[in-house]
């Protein structure tokens, strides 16, 4: 596929107009038209402009399938777990280059949790307690969660989950930026 088909599939993909897009990217909608028709290649100043305004990386954009279209739904066994040490971390969307958030269903065995150090990352995380229950440490605090309870936190700040209880706990998160 030509630069100019695929910026025109990753617009559409978007769900924006050929003079949005323009609009947003400070181009005259004319240049936009004729490099999405391959009439003209863009610059790399208006291709990174263009791939700006479309939140997708130089280095993503060359090797994304946009032929395969955009994935929608994710069966529970096409689920990637990345967890370790006896939790089960499943990562919806592994596939995706440009995704935007982590969004994981938890799994924590009786008595297990994320270890003894802390953990810290970019962003937000916020999470549902669909069974179970789980404790979560942070600045000191210890905040106890039980099904249909939910958190949001601060994760630049130190923190760590731990299942103390005899049953599993299962939770939903969302992490943003996404982080892994």
């Amino acid at each position: 596929m030509k630069v100019g088909q695929r910026i025109k599939k990753l617009r559409q993909v978007r769900g924006l107009s050929q003079r949005e897009l323009a609009k947003v990217v400070n181009l005259p909608n004319s240049t936009l038209s004729m490099i999405e028709r391959d009439a003209v290649s863009p610059s790399i100043s208006n291709l990174h402009k263009i791939l700006t305004g479309l939140d997708m990386p130089l280095s993503h954009f060359f090797t994304h399938d946009f032929d395969q279209g955009e994935k929608v739904v994710y069966h529970a066994d096409e689920l990637q777990d990345i967890g370790s040490g006896g939790l089960q971390y499943l990562l919806v969307g592994a596939d995706k280059q440009d995704r935007q958030l982590t969004f994981l269903i938890e799994t924590y065995p009786p008595h297990s949790g994320t270890g003894d150090e802390w953990m810290t990352h970019e962003g937000h995380e916020a999470g549902t307690v669909l069974e179970g229950e789980i404790v979560i440490l942070q600045n000191e605090q210890e905040y106890h969660l039980k099904a249909g309870d939910s958190y949001y936190l601060n994760t630049q700040l130190p923190h760590q989950f731990v299942n103390r209880g005899a049953q599993v706990c299962r939770l939903v998160s969302a992490v943003a930026p996404a982080s892994f």
